[in-house]
């Protein structure tokens, strides 16, 4: 029996009685009732009662993954259940943020897959404990085969080709792609995909998402070694700010794409000084895993189909930069 189906066959006979007994209570409302899975008796004070633990390889204080906790913070008050939020960019401390919410016996874990050979086993151990996964933005390609019930991000080598494209439209021959975070499959994937579709070359730079400061002087170097180059595509809406910097800096003409949006990265595209961002929306990527779980446990559904559900990508232009900058000013995108 495949994953999904060994947990909804254990997890449903578990809440067999508990569902039984809400029956007609739904019949009569025809309404759904929140927790008929394994938190039914907190239905009565009018939430679910269930708990999701979100683990990413986030360094401390990284605003993309601050709209991510938010997104599923707010699906988590919408369903009066708890949200537990911790990350670390080590794989290793990862899995075992992991182990620690297996043994604290969560409903549910969300977990972003940047490095999917060391966070297999891990994720073996949640489904061997009948606690749903599910992936988020990155490792779509191996959510499946590690028993993950569906993921929810963008093909990172569809919006890496995306931003290719928007590069080429602009002229760009020779561009670097900067890297944050090492040995990251997916920040790997959008610049693969970047280069196959730009008209021109391009070459990855390596920096460090914990130190912007040093990654800015890092792009600024970069960009005064060689002034033939005229693209910078940053995968980051913090290296992006930056790279907007580094080109200044360097007195550079280098038109800059980035990923991920925030407030500053917004204003630049406003005003001419960074020339797209490809929004991957993380705010769906912390709201929908719960709302998928919820649905899980509510009425048996398991989204997908097997195959991931995307939250991007977009592109973020200078023609609706201000829209999206109300949301972001929100802390929604």
């Amino acid at each position: 029996m495949p994953p999904v189906s060994r947990i909804s066959a254990r997890r449903t006979l578990l809440g067999a009685s508990a569902g039984l007994a809400l029956l007609a209570l739904t019949a009569c409302t025809g309404q759904s009732v929140a927790g008929a899975g394994s938190a039914a008796g907190a239905s009565a004070t009018g939430g679910s009662g269930r708990t999701y633990a979100l683990v990413v390889h986030s360094v401390p204080g990284d605003a993309f993954w601050d709209v991510v906790k938010t997104g599923a913070e707010a699906a988590g008050d919408s369903y009066g259940a708890t949200i537990t939020y911790q990350g670390d960019p080590d794989v290793q401390k990862q899995s075992q943020l992991i182990e620690t919410a297996i043994a604290a016996k969560v409903d549910g874990i969300i977990v972003s897959m940047a490095n999917p050979d060391g966070l297999r086993g891990a994720i073996a151990d949640a489904v061997a404990a009948d606690i749903p996964v599910i992936t988020i933005n990155s490792g779509a390609e191996e959510s499946a085969a590690v028993g993950a019930m569906t993921h929810v991000g963008q093909s990172e080598y569809l919006a890496g080709q995306g931003a290719g494209t928007q590069l080429t439209e602009a002229k760009a021959k020779k561009v670097i792609c900067v890297i944050h975070e090492a040995g990251n499959a997916g920040l790997e994937d959008r610049c693969r995909g970047a280069a196959d579709t730009l008209d021109g070359s391009l070459t990855n730079l390596q920096v460090d998402i914990a130190n912007v400061a040093d990654a800015q002087s890092t792009i600024t170097s970069a960009l005064l070694a060689d002034p033939s180059i005229d693209g910078v595509l940053t995968l980051n809406s913090a290296v992006g700010v930056a790279a907007a910097q580094a080109v200044a800096e360097a007195g550079s003409d280098a038109q800059i794409g980035t990923f991920d949006v925030s407030a500053d990265v917004t204003s630049l595209i406003a005003d001419g000084s960074i020339l797209f961002a490809v929004d991957q929306q993380p705010y769906l990527q912390g709201y929908l895993p719960v709302d998928f779980f919820e649905l899980f446990y509510t009425n048996g559904n398991v989204v997908g189909g097997g195959q991931p559900v995307y939250s991007g990508p977009g592109f973020v232009t200078k023609e609706n930069a201000d829209q999206v900058a109300t949301f972001a000013g929100n802390g929604t995108r």
